[in-house]
């Protein structure tokens, strides 16, 4: 008989190991040094996709997309030829951990930065990850880049995130690998509570914190992007879609149509992957056709709250072409 946890517990032990302007931990920012490994089908590693395009971080940061599918052992670069990464030169991102660690006893997760002359990882710590390109790399962020953590904020912002992730990033999880009703009934009622709250909060105002996009939208998208293509029936969080909160949804859009946030969103590597990797949950491996995606690029409305999306920034470029997804069909 396997056992099955009741309620789904995430390892948070991450290698905390982080790479900074001053080099205190041994991993100074260089340009051209390291490089982000991601993939598009996760909503962890999404973050830094955005975060990285609206820093203009592409030149000093390269990026390496595994693919949406992936088995126990490794996330695998098959979307590049021969199925290895061009810089790293390895077939699995195992393959930088172990290089660290050979005995490394964790997942193997994204996102990860790899030093790429040692073609060792050398952090997996995504909440992390994400203040340090903000904060740590600054002399390479482009002319106009959006300041996501302000001084000013940043209190706020941390609280926000806080329970954002535990109760929004997290609770869908919950929810989808609750091992018995108790544990799902909970986290069910505390998803939809939070996202009550979220509808709440942003009915009388265009971002989470402050007039300007910031780290907390960054966080809340890459989960609400997910909401009706996956987490509604896959993870049964299915007391109302995504298109049914009219704030949320509005705010998801605005977020979507904004340079940086919906051109760095693959739907079909996300579907592929939480139907295809999650056996236990679906085992016929079956990806569902749906849903309709061309409501992402419908009005949204939410300008008539005001508010600069860029602050006295600007936006990013357009993606470069290597790095563009599908457009929505």
């Amino acid at each position: 008989m396997t056992y099955v946890e009741p309620e789904y517990r995430r390892d948070t032990r991450y290698i905390t190991d982080r790479i900074t302007a001053d080099g205190r931990d041994g991993w100074p920012v260089e340009p051209g040094r390291y490089r982000l490994i991601a993939a598009r089908a996760c909503p962890w590693a999404n973050r830094t996709l955005i975060v990285r395009r609206l820093l203009g971080l592409e030149d000093a940061l390269s990026l390496g997309l595994c693919g949406p599918t992936h088995d126990q052992r490794s996330w695998t670069f098959d979307l590049d030829p021969g199925g290895v990464d061009p810089v790293l030169g390895i077939e699995r991102l195992q393959q930088a951990y172990f290089a660290r660690f050979p005995d490394y006893p964790k997942g193997i997760t994204v996102p990860a930065l790899v030093d790429v002359p040692s073609g060792e990882v050398v952090t997996n710590d995504f909440p992390q990850i994400t203040i340090d390109l903000e904060t740590e790399w600054t002399a390479y962020h482009r002319d106009g880049a959006p300041d996501l953590y302000p001084e000013r904020l940043r209190d706020e912002i941390d609280e926000v995130n806080s329970w954002v992730y535990t109760e929004v990033n997290n609770g869908v999880y919950r929810c989808g690998f609750a091992g018995t009703q108790t544990a799902y009934d909970d986290a069910y009622e505390r998803l939809f509570a939070a996202l009550d709250r979220l509808e709440s909060r942003l009915s009388g105002r265009r971002y989470l914190v402050g007039d300007q996009l910031t780290e907390a939208d960054v966080r809340l998208f890459t989960t609400l992007v997910r909401f009706d293509a996956v987490y509604h029936g896959h993870f049964k969080c299915n007391r109302n879609k995504l298109t049914e909160s009219p704030v949320l949804w509005a705010y998801a859009r605005d977020l979507f149509q904004t340079p940086g946030f919906g051109d760095t969103v693959d739907f079909d590597q996300i579907k592929r992957h939480y139907y295809v990797v999650h056996r236990d949950i679906n085992p016929t491996g079956i990806v569902p056709k749906g849903p309709d995606l061309s409501g992402w690029l419908t009005p949204h409305g939410r300008e008539a709250l005001g508010g600069r999306a860029f602050g006295d920034g600007t936006p990013p470029p357009p993606p470069r072409t290597n790095e563009q997804v599908p457009p929505l069909s």
